[in-house]
């Protein structure tokens, strides 16, 4: 009799605790709905009501990354004094701007095309211009710049950019050019 006993009170007991769970349930479904709701009304609203995400900052627009060397970059012309060669402090910054954008991108090729100006036999102004050509291609392999990313050619005084003879033109002929391929 004890069975049927325990058997009888098991019954009800069990049955209540699954109408319990259910309603548990049903009430943790209808409060998950609410917070929803409050979550998309917050946002719509712009305001922020006391969620759980109210200590979080809005995001912040990331400011794009800084190239210090795009300004450097821009200059393709380097210029040199008269018989000349040589690389004064702010064409060496420029070529090293350089260096460093074809070192992060070694799939980029230049030309270093050498100029000289009218003064001079021909074949000394090809000489020089291939020197100076030379100059630029030495800064940018002493910094590892791979050597199949560059050729150096002289043009002489076959393309100057201005045709006076003064001393002002013959300065502007005076140059290497940096020309990406």
């Amino acid at each position: 009799m004890k069975t049927t006993t325990l058997q009888g009170i098991a019954k009800p007991a069990t049955v209540a605790l699954a109408v319990a769970l259910l309603a548990a349930c049903g009430s943790k479904d209808e409060q998950l709905d609410q917070a929803a709701t409050q979550e998309t009304t917050t946002a719509d609203s712009g305001f922020d009501t006391g969620s759980a995400d109210a200590n979080r900052q809005p995001a912040q627009p990331q400011p794009a990354p800084v190239d210090p060397d795009a300004a450097l970059r821009e200059q393709r012309t380097l210029y040199f004094a008269f018989d000349s060669a040589e690389l004064d402090s702010e064409s060496v910054k420029v070529v090293r701007a350089h260096g460093r954008y074809l070192l992060a991108n070694p799939g980029i090729r230049i030309r270093l095309e050498g100029h000289t100006d009218e003064r001079g036999t021909r074949e000394y102004n090809v000489a020089l211009g291939e020197r100076r050509a030379k100059s630029v291609e030495r800064v940018m392999l002493l910094q590892g710049v791979a050597r199949s990313q560059l050729s150096a050619i002289s043009y002489g005084e076959e393309n100057p950019v201005d045709l006076g003879h003064t001393e002002s033109a013959w300065a502007k002929n005076r140059r290497v050019e940096i020309q990406y391929r």
